[in-house]
Order: structure tokens, then sequence, then C-alpha cells
């Protein structure tokens, strides 16, 4: 099979949807992987290496989508991209479309076929191809929240970390999934008080098993919500419900409760935030200040680390995407529901139905169009 690889367009967005080590395996298997020029330069993979590895390197993403009846991406497509995806062609990405209406329509109206890496799932309900990016910016959340606490950069002049004879700062994280326990990881290292809110009391048991006393485990239905926040420092948003958009937790009144200069770090952006004062933002231009309190919003912050990322990201998308050009995708999606999960959009139907909800699109099951 056809497997096309376009250089990400998202602003600051240097990851790229294959390493060469990867091509080089799908090459191996009788695969044609077709590279943009460039396309992994950021990442630090050049060239000669996908050449190397067997690929063909072309100038334009144009022949890209023109050719390859896979496109393999990191990033959800752009407007300029969805105009080049073809009736039937296969899009292998992450797309977070609740969040997203213009792009939903814009592959609907394509009739191809996308499935996202951030809903496919496993045996016991995790997302396999979400992790190793929710890993990574888990710890970035904090190494970025570390840095806007600076007062050169607006926060109110803090080392999260204290220093000999003063206290260390407060991090309070908002969910206690991949991103919780990274960020909890990085914040402990540094010494921080740190909390984390969630709603399962096994999870939160997870937790204490992992860090012991090092954090404050609290169930979200027994938090103070408003006076953890009088005494935040850092706010880790990590809240996530799979392929939906993100729950509010914080409003726009609660944040009056925050300390002038403190830093909010929504890790859940992608899937609109789940803050109500957050908005996008982007490694150019990472933060924004709402009522005296630091907004940090990128909505792609694994794409500051684009060489631990894609390597991370391809050791979990190289299986499912190998076994996607070996059998085709009704044979892959039927024999694996975990896999099917990942089906978004099918030919002009929405088959993700929190997807389907949020913008009242007609839900049709995902088994019943691959059958």
């Amino acid at each position: 099979m056809k497997i096309g690889v376009p250089k990400e367009i998202k602003p600051q967005e240097n990851r790229i949807g294959l390493t060469p080590e990867s091509v080089k395996i799908l090459n191996s298997n009788g695969h044609q992987v077709l590279v943009e020029n460039n396309g992994g330069f950021e990442a630090g993979f050049y060239n000669e290496q996908y050449i190397d590895a067997g690929a063909k390197i072309v100038e334009k993403a144009e022949d890209i989508f023109n050719d390859a009846e896979i496109i393999v991406k990191v990033k959800e497509p752009l407007a300029n991209e969805v105009k080049m995806i073809k009736e039937n062609q296969i899009v292998f990405t992450y797309l977070h479309l609740a969040a997203a209406k213009e792009l939903t329509q814009g592959l609907i109206d394509t009739k191809s076929i996308c499935i996202a890496y951030e809903t496919v799932t496993d045996n016991i309900g995790r997302l396999p191809l979400l992790a190793p990016m929710s890993a990574v910016a888990g710890r970035m959340s904090v190494q970025a929240g570390a840095h806007c606490l600076e007062k050169n950069q607006r926060g109110r002049g803090l080392l999260l970390g204290g220093a000999p004879g003063v206290e260390p700062g407060n991090v309070v994280i908002l969910g206690g999934g991949v991103v919780g326990e990274n960020a909890a990881i990085i914040a402990t290292g540094m010494r921080a008080n740190v909390s984390i809110l969630d709603k399962s009391e096994e999870r939160l048991k997870q937790l204490v098993k992992i860090f012991g006393d090092k954090i404050n485990p609290i169930h979200t239905d027994k938090a103070d919500l408003e006076n953890l926040l009088t005494k935040c420092d850092l706010l880790v948003g990590g809240v996530l419900i799979p392929g939906a958009e993100a729950p509010k937790l914080i409003t726009k009144e609660m944040l009056k409760k925050m300390k002038r200069g403190s830093v909010i770090v929504d890790v859940a952006i992608d899937q609109g935030g789940c803050v109500e004062t957050s908005k996008p933002t982007t490694h150019a231009e990472p933060t924004y200040i709402v009522d005296d309190v630091v907004h940090y919003c990128v909505a792609n912050m694994p794409g500051g680390v684009p060489r631990t990322s894609t390597i991370a990201l391809n050791k979990a998308t190289l299986p499912f995407l190998s076994k996607l050009a070996k059998d085709g995708y009704r044979k892959a999606l039927n024999e694996d529901h975990n896999f099917l999960a990942g089906l978004n959009v099918y030919k002009g139907n929405v088959t993700y139905k929190a997807v389907a909800d949020v913008f009242g699109h007609k839900y049709i099951s995902p088994l019943e169009v691959v059958q």
C-alpha cells in the first residue's frame, strides 16, 4: 500500500508522522512510503535517512495527497490540507473533532475514512495512541508552568521547588490520568506541594502507591476547589473525556480566587480546555493574562520537543498502521474493535458518538459501516 507522510503545517509543529525506522519496517513489508521534502528536518530526521530507509522524497504535499492511499500525520488537517484529501482516502492522525466543528464538516465533505489516534482503545479502556503524547504533555506542563511563574514571564516570581528556608509552591492537578501522573512526576521531583484531583477512588489509590506521601490525593466529589485555588500557584488541567469536549471545571468567577501571577496550564485545550477562560495558543505566543492569572494553553505542547514526541508516538502507532496497510481498513477494523473505536468519520458519516452529539450530526455505528 502507498503511505504518504506530509510535512506538518500547524504553527510551530515540528513532529512528523513517521520516523525513518518506521519507514524501514513498512518498506520491508512491501509498502511504499512517500515523505515530503524536509518533513522531519526540525525533529532531527533528514531526507537521507528516509531515502536509506526506502522512502521516496516528494517535493509538494499536493503530490502526496494525490498519490497516497493512507495519509499519516500527527496533528489534525488544516483547511489547506482538507481541500487535498480525496474520497476513500484513509487519514490516520490526531483529530480532536469534538472541539473542531469546521474540521468535522470538512472531513465529512471529503468522504474520506478518518481514524483518530486519540479514540483508539485497548482491552481495559485506555487510549494507547494518546498516552505517549499525554505523558509528554504532562511532563512539559510543569516545566512550562514553572517557567511561567518567573517574573519576567509575568508570573508571581516564585521558584516552584522553593529554596533553603523557603517553602515550595503549590501545584493542583485536575485529573489523575496519564497527564496528571506525568505532571506529578515532574512536580514532585521539583519538591513542590502537589494535590491531585480525580473522580476515581481506585485511581487515587494507585497514585498514592506510586507517589506515597509526596501527593495529596483528593476525590473530586469531596474537593473544596475554591479553597484549593486560593492557595494554588500552578494549576494543571489534565481532564479527559475520550473523544468529547472537556468539561469546564474552572469558571471565570472561580479564577478570581487565584493569586495574582499564578499560572494555569490547560493541557485539555485540544479538547476545548477545562478552564472557561482558556483559548488555544502557540509555542510562539504561549501565554496570555486573564484576571492577573497567566494562561498557558498551547494546543500542541509535544510539538515543542518533536524528536522525543515523534519517536514515542511511532512506538504506539506503527503496529496499527502496519495492520491497516497490510489488511486494508475493513479487515483491520473488523478484526480489532479497539482499533475500530478510532473511526470518527467514514465516507460522509460521523461514526464517533461524542462528536455526532456535540454538533448534532446523525451518528452511525462504525461496526455498521465497515461490515
